[in-house]
């Protein structure tokens, strides 16, 4: 116990007793603390004997008290784009003058700063302007450093929630600006001037947020003139520049209705006796109605229609539009017997130019060239009763009975014939209306192909 000794170390209003070897070096440090201590302890007994903390720090009355304010960006916590409420994680520092709380560094062995709660002194009253949050929760009560010059910095993490404008003409290709409006409550301006340390609030320790890329925060300096007072109320005005990462919603709600909308035109090169060119019209409009109710349960009820809704209903209407126009164009493939037949336009405009730009022929048809149509031979006199048997019948009477066999025979053959011929007549009449159906069909397959086509490139530019 002879090379041990005891060292009383006294920090603040705690005492410790430290038990070291006599030939440690540690004990000056110790005794340097212990005086830090004492003098800590007698400074905060000397600079809040007649102190309050419910005036401001001024010597005189009409001095403006200078508060500089200064954020940090930690986290964006979450974008409420329906409410419109933007929570974010914020470190602010704000820094100050008091003059009340100065000292010399000599009458206290060189103390220079002191940690002490905030409550103990005054604060400026500054809140955000903008704030949503029900419960109105301020800045953590955090230690503040006082210098012996009286300079005051008060550190303080807070989770912010401020209303945002949000503006979902372009989502998911959008981007966004959210500020943060920070301003005395019951100062004015030739009380207490507010001034922003940067230009811009500070990025470096930024936590990268999965959905929204941080742009920048500039900051700007305001000075307003409400109408209640005739005084200057100053603020700093810090905006958020975010840009929405669309990669989630491509994926999950364009690509699908992209490739939903590329099964409109299908239905057109559907067979039409098949019987499902309706129903494959009317599942596309119920799937896509689906991804619709998704997106109108993200955006607010505004009536800014977001560029992916306006897609949506573009795509739907063309639907609407395939499946009436499929509607008629069945109508067309299945004209019966007793259908006029195709108007003479019609047999040049649609069954020989646009046949051939559709690329729609026949089996024995040219693919550069259009046959001719083959004319129906030209009916056959008919014999009249009694034509043969009169000539005959004044040459051999003998064979008049013979003759009535023969044109009776002669009658059924004609009758055959014109039935054939009208089966024919109407076979051809019916398949030129299912060829015009055919024509249009392809016609409109191309068509809306397009349109779906140009949709989509316009909607994928904006990613680009």
């Amino acid at each position: 116990m002879r090379d041990t000794k005891y060292c009383i170390l006294n920090a603040g209003t705690s005492t410790q007793v430290l038990l070291i070897n006599r030939h440690c070096s540690l004990c000056p440090v110790l005794a340097c603390w212990s005086a830090h201590g004492r003098y800590a302890q007698k400074l905060l007994n000397d600079l809040f004997t007649n102190y309050t903390s419910a005036l401001r720090p001024v010597e005189e009355t009409e001095n403006i008290l200078n508060v500089t304010l200064q954020i940090t960006l930690s986290q964006i916590i979450d974008m409420d784009e329906r409410n419109q409420i933007l929570t974010a994680y914020l470190w602010i520092r704000q820094v100050w003058v008091d003059s009340y709380l100065t000292w010399s560094k000599d009458d206290y062995d060189g103390l220079d700063t002191i940690r002490i709660p905030s409550s103990y002194i005054w604060r400026p009253d500054i809140v955000l302007y903008n704030n949503a949050d029900s419960h109105f929760t301020g800045s953590m009560d955090t230690n503040v450093v006082i210098r012996h010059d009286g300079q005051i910095i008060w550190d303080s993490p807070v989770i912010t929630k401020s209303s945002c404008k949000v503006d979902v003409s372009f989502f998911p290709f959008d981007a966004q600006q959210c500020r943060f409006t920070y301003g005395s409550w019951t100062y004015n301006g030739n009380q207490m001037d507010l001034q922003n340390a940067m230009d811009h609030a500070d990025l470096a320790d930024l936590v990268e947020n999965v959905e929204w890329q941080v742009l920048g925060m500039p900051a700007k300096r305001n000075i307003i003139m409400y109408g209640c007072c005739a005084e200057p109320y100053p603020d700093v005005t810090y905006t958020l520049q975010l840009k929405r990462k669309a990669s989630f919603y491509v994926f999950n709600l364009l690509i699908p209705c992209v490739m939903i909308s590329f099964l409109a035109p299908l239905g057109f090169y559907l067979p039409a006796d098949s019987g499902e060119k309706v129903s494959l019209g009317v599942t596309v409009m119920l799937a896509l109605t689906v991804f619709q109710l998704l997106v109108a349960e993200t955006m607010p009820p505004s009536e800014n229609v977001p560029l992916i809704g306006k897609y949506y209903i573009a795509t739907m209407t063309m639907i609407t539009a395939s499946t009436a126009l499929t509607i008629f164009i069945t109508n067309i493939h299945h004209c019966g017997p007793d259908a006029k037949p195709v108007p003479k336009w019609a047999k040049i405009f649609i069954l020989q130019y646009m046949a051939r730009v559709c690329f729609v022929y026949e089996v024995g048809e040219n693919c550069m060239f259009l046959q001719p149509e083959k004319q129906d031979p030209p009916p056959q006199p008919t014999l009249r009763e009694g034509g043969v048997g009169e000539s005959r019948g004044k040459e051999e009477v003998c064979k008049i009975q013979c003759t009535c066999q023969h044109q009776q025979l002669l009658r059924n053959i004609e009758y055959i014939a014109n039935c054939y011929r009208d089966t024919r007549a109407t076979a051809k009449r019916t398949g030129e209306w299912k060829k015009v159906a055919k024509v249009l069909d392809r016609f409109f397959t191309w068509i809306f192909f397009i349109m779906v086509f140009s949709m989509s490139l316009l909607i994928m530019g904006k990613a680009i």
